[in-house]
């Protein structure tokens, strides 16, 4: 029985001293990591670490909102020659398996608020045309981001609602979306989280399991790194608030999962 982590920045500064130990950690309880971009920065060390797990890590390509600023476009323009190198098979053999991570974030700095807007329909633009699904960054904006998703959907878009938080309307709003889920991570543990009574009345058919490592850790990591290998604690809290076993929990969201990314990944 394992699990899939579908958001971790496994190439972030976070892992430099102790990577390789803590990727086999995550081989030990994951049978997959799909790691979502930054920016620019980022893509050097993703792609490294991707190359040396290529049947464990799958890469995707995307702006995060909180590196959009006033350039966005020239940066979008880069990042979206590398998907069509990719498709193209100018580049290794490693594909990009989604489009992310993007979305809007109200959280830290509303100044490029509109360039947030912009920079997320371009990329819902290319997960339709590349068939990939999105994976939505949606801090104090999800409202917004279900508006715009609703408002450009079509039979070609799917995704997930990255780091959901929401109230239970919202979570009902994005089940009634085709082909898009929930990503539940660390934060359904923490004392204070709504998550468990929301969550209860959710079909399992509509979550799947992230962490975000090395950010928002389970309890009792929190205030700590959090890694790939502590999605067991999470897929425990879900099996707890659903009232089943962590094999079932391990199957739904897995198939969830394969439902999304099945054209990229799991049709090899």
């Amino acid at each position: 029985m394992k699990f899939i982590d579908t958001h971790a920045h496994l190439y972030a500064k976070h892992f430099t001293e102790d990577a390789d130990a803590m990727i086999m950690r995550a081989k030990n309880v994951l049978e997959a990591v799909y790691l979502p971009n930054i920016d620019m920065t980022s893509i050097e060390g993703m792609l490294q670490i991707c190359h040396k797990y290529p049947d464990f890590l799958f890469p995707m390509m995307g702006l995060h909102p909180c590196s959009v600023d006033k350039d966005f476009e020239k940066t979008l323009l880069k990042m979206l020659q590398l998907i069509e190198d990719s498709m193209n098979g100018k580049q290794d053999s490693i594909k990009y398996t989604g489009i992310g991570e993007t979305g809007i974030d109200l959280y830290w700095d509303k100044t490029h608020f509109e360039e947030q807007k912009e920079a997320l329909l371009i990329q819902i633009e290319w997960a339709k045309r590349f068939r990939l699904p999105i994976i939505l960054h949606c801090r104090e904006a999800l409202d917004i981001v279900i508006e715009i998703i609703e408002k450009n959907h079509n039979e070609h878009l799917s995704g997930i609602f990255h780091c959901f938080d929401g109230n239970f309307f919202q979570a009902k709003k994005i089940s009634e979306i085709p082909n898009f889920k929930m990503g539940i991570g660390g934060n359904i543990t923490y004392k204070k989280s709504a998550l468990p009574e929301v969550l209860e009345n959710i079909d399992l058919q509509h979550i799947i399991l992230e962490t975000d490592s090395p950010y928002l850790p389970p309890t009792p990591h929190r205030g700590k790194r959090n890694e790939s290998a502590y999605l067991t604690l999470v897929a425990q809290k879900l099996a707890e608030i659903k009232g089943v076993g962590l094999r079932e929990i391990a199957h739904i969201t897995n198939e969830n999962v394969k439902e999304i990314f099945c054209s990229q990944t799991y049709s090899r």
